[in-house]
């Protein structure tokens, strides 16, 4: 009840060949061929995009929504910053009224 049973590796079904062996094959060396010199630079094609034209409106869009998006991320990181030194601030305190008890407390004894 307590012994694993392990699972027995099922038996290949079906035709089964047996592995082939590879023999290397020497290599000869060739004769080195050169590349042609080119004669001319061959033209350079114009492109097929289409090139983004910045109105006065989506260029002050863009403006906007980045400065947007750096407020943002500014006041997370700010708020972020309050809540640690706050967190800090209080575990101080908290540690200064139990150090107070504990020597209130032995000096009573």
């Amino acid at each position: 009840m307590f012994r694993p049973k392990l699972p027995t590796m099922p038996q290949p079904t079906g035709l089964v060949t047996p592995p082939t062996v590879v023999e290397p094959t020497t290599v000869t060396p060739g004769t080195p061929t050169t590349p042609p010199a080119p004669i001319a630079p061959a033209p350079v094609p114009a492109s097929i995009r289409p090139t983004v034209q910045l109105t006065p409106g989506a260029a002050l869009a863009l403006v906007g929504g980045g400065t947007a998006v750096v407020l943002v991320v500014g006041a997370v990181l700010v708020s972020m910053l309050l809540a640690v030194a706050i967190t800090g601030a209080s575990v101080a305190v908290c540690a200064l009224v139990i150090r107070s008890i504990i020597q209130a407390d032995a000096k009573r004894r």
